[in-house]
């Protein structure tokens, strides 16, 4: 008997979901949603769709990816995700703009969330971050149709940042972008970017850690005295 064709709504939801999940296609997740729901994969269907679901459709070959990335896909799947939401329009900067700031990396899917695998996510939201200001100066798009390593590439995307937010990211990959410079933070309830942003502002006033306060240029002499207040605290 032939299959019911599957919507557009519900390829959609399918092709963003797979580039949530590391080194899966669309095809790939297709096959693991008959496995796990049967085939056609309708709205209602996908509505009971559970991360142990998913987890024990794939089987074996899923053991390297990380439940954080599983709830963003099966959120996606469920159609509860804004994951074709545009981000925010991108704010006027130019270097010198805002004195004492640090440049912040979001990993995002849709809108301005920060839900996106650090191998997977669609794009990165770049933030440039004061204790008093923040603008989204930059969003940018991952490429995925290089071969090679597309994590290192991924890393040299973001590399003039210096903080990197991501719902989760596996250890070989954190490796890349700390040797790349840059200060991954894994935050896997993630939410707006921008309230995490706005967070973020609160820790870049007096009490910063020393390597933050590195990478806000802060001279050695101001380091040692907030590890002595911290220290002391």
């Amino acid at each position: 008997m032939t299959q019911a064709p599957i919507s557009d709504d519900i390829a959609l939801r399918i092709a963003l979901a797979a580039r949530t999940l590391p080194d899966t296609s669309a095809a790939r997740l297709i096959g693991v949603i008959e496995a796990a729901i049967g085939l056609p994969p309708t709205a209602k269907k996908l509505e009971g769709l559970q991360v142990k679901d998913l987890r024990r459709a794939f089987g074996s070959k899923l053991a390297d990816i990380d439940d954080d990335a599983l709830k963003a896909a099966v959120t996606i799947l469920k159609g509860e995700a804004n994951a074709v939401a545009e981000p925010p329009p991108v704010e006027p900067y130019e270097d010198g703009d805002m004195p004492s700031s640090i440049r912040v990396a979001c990993a995002s899917n849709g809108g301005d969330l920060l839900d996106g695998h650090f191998g997977s996510a669609r794009r990165f939201l770049v933030y440039q971050v004061s204790s008093s200001e923040n603008r989204l100066i930059d969003v940018r798009l991952a490429d995925e149709s290089r071969d090679g390593d597309k994590n290192a590439d991924r890393a040299r995307l973001i590399a003039d940042c210096q903080v990197l937010y991501v719902a989760s990211i596996g250890g070989p990959a954190a490796a890349k972008v700390v040797k790349t410079g840059i200060h991954p933070i894994k935050d896997p309830k993630g939410g707006s970017s921008r309230e995490r942003i706005l967070a973020l502002q609160e820790v870049l006033g007096d009490k910063a850690p020393p390597w933050l306060a590195k990478v806000m240029g802060w001279s050695p002499e101001e380091r040692v005295r907030f590890e002595r207040e911290e220290s002391d605290a």
